[in-house]
């Protein structure tokens, strides 16, 4: 149970770090993209208030933000090391569970491991399907749909990384480049009937601009890599020191 409480203590404060950097990466790389689509619909709706009167005015009005721009920079912050802390406990619970069956003897390896295939499962795997839009882009009507969809495509994202492996194992016995070519071929044989039976999803106007839509995707995918490489590493290298410590005390 120590040995639990310890693994999940770390798992915490890599968590917090990594989310707090995670969140300087997309303050940094990805806000201005934001302000730049948000400048963009600000132009689009006064358009259709030049054209629509005092009704389009009145309705403008009303849409008021709940929360200002620099409100939501500020949060920004809040959010990611929020996120980044429950990210770091679940890492925890799941190497500690999973630990035994990495077939691994180095724990900080291990912890490399299950970090880059929760980054393919959980990251990649959706955002080559449903890539993210920036918050002006997109129907409000239809985020039920969108937000169920994608979290569909999670599961199905780490039932590729389980089954990738698990073919990976099976064939083990004929050889290493069997076991890699077995597991390559599941991972994609899930991905891509996934990918064919889900629907497609794109509301973008044909007038937004495809280079700043690409640039607020690749800055949001940054900002994931950025937070599973730190829990990765910061994980791998929190693991080290602790069998380092244990041994030390043994010893």
């Amino acid at each position: 149970m120590r040995t639990f409480g310890s693994l999940l203590v770390r798992g915490l404060i890599v968590g917090v770090l990594a989310g707090l950097l995670a969140g300087a990466f997309a303050y940094s790389m990805g806000e201005p993209h934001i302000d730049s689509a948000i400048a963009i619909e600000e132009a689009a709706g006064a358009h259709t208030h030049d054209d629509g009167g005092d009704a389009a005015a009145s309705s403008q009005e009303e849409e008021e933000p709940l929360v200002t721009r620099d409100g939501q920079r500020a949060g920004l912050f809040l959010a990611t090391a929020l996120y980044g802390v429950v990210l770091g406990g679940i890492f925890a619970v799941a190497f500690t569970l999973l630990r035994r069956r990495l077939r691994t003897g180095n724990d900080a390896y291990a912890a490399l491991g299950l970090a880059a295939a929760g980054f393919v499962g959980i990251v990649l795997v959706p955002f080559l399907k449903y890539p993210p839009n920036p918050p002006a882009v997109g129907d409000p009507e239809t985020i039920t749909k969108r937000t169920l969809t994608y979290l569909l495509t999670v599961v199905i994202g780490l039932l590729a990384v389980w089954a990738g492996v698990a073919a990976s194992r099976w064939a083990a016995r004929f050889g290493d480049l069997a076991r890699l070519g077995a597991g390559v071929a599941a991972f994609l044989a899930t991905i891509v009937a996934a990918y064919l039976i889900l629907p497609t999803i794109n509301e973008v106007p044909g007038e937004f601009p495809a280079t700043l839509l690409w640039q607020f995707r690749l800055a949001s995918l940054g900002t994931q890599a950025t937070l599973w490489l730190l829990i990765g590493f910061g994980y791998a290298a929190a693991v080290d020191r602790r069998l380092s410590r244990e041994k030390v005390v043994a010893a």
